[in-house]
């Protein structure tokens, strides 16, 4: 189906409040609906997502070490890419998915945000700089930038894991590594819509 098709009046109202969303909400967005987050000041929750998405974009390139495939079926399951650590680390490249947002852009007017090519390259640059989140100084860097102690005993500090964080960070680095004019977040959240418009109309026929 189309992007056309999918753009009901809803969807497009839909997207609409999406735009005029401030980037680092969609990160607030995606801290509250984590696991361990659900009673967390919102104050705190946009400091930590505006924190983890300086560090992300003040990060320095890394090239993806990991195997690149293909493959369809992304849609069904609300991805653009996936990453798998075994048997040898892989990103897996959802191809409808990412023709879906291609078109999407489009229809939206967004290509000054997203040039073309962007979403794929963003999903590769956004798996890449997880490992660095996941090991070695990142991740402490990370930990520290967000000053969240669980800790203290005298002068030294244990600083917590904020989960969520590293994916923030890792979208804010995909959106100025690949020169995006908006966080790959907002293109992830029009995408849900456009799905969630894709269903009600495919439901419809079958009615």
């Amino acid at each position: 189906m189309s992007a056309t098709a999918l753009l009901d009046r809803t969807a497009r109202a839909a997207i609409e409040a999406l735009e005029a969303t401030d980037d680092v909400e969609f990160g607030v967005r995606l801290l509250a609906n984590t696991p361990t987050h659900e009673s967390r000041d919102p104050a705190r929750l946009r400091q930590w997502a505006r924190t983890a998405d300086e560090f992300g974009a003040a990060l320095a390139p890394v090239a993806c070490t990991a195997r690149v495939v293909e493959s369809d079926g992304g849609l069904d399951r609300g991805l653009l890419a996936r990453y798998t650590s075994r048997p040898v680390p892989t990103v897996e490249l959802f191809t409808d998915t990412l023709d879906l947002a291609e078109e999407l852009i489009d229809q939206l007017g967004w290509r000054q945000w997203y040039p073309a090519g962007s979403p794929r390259a963003a999903a590769i640059a956004h798996e890449a700089v997880h490992e660095q989140l996941h090991h070695g100084p990142a991740k402490t860097a990370l930990k520290r930038s967000l000053d969240h102690v669980v800790l203290r005993v005298g002068r030294r500090r244990l600083y917590g894991h904020v989960a969520g964080a590293d994916e923030i960070a890792a979208h804010a680095h995909a959106r100025v590594v690949c020169g995006l004019g908006r966080s790959p977040l907002l293109l992830t959240a029009a995408l849900a819509t456009a799905a969630d418009a894709r269903q009600r109309s495919s439901h419809g026929r079958k009615k």
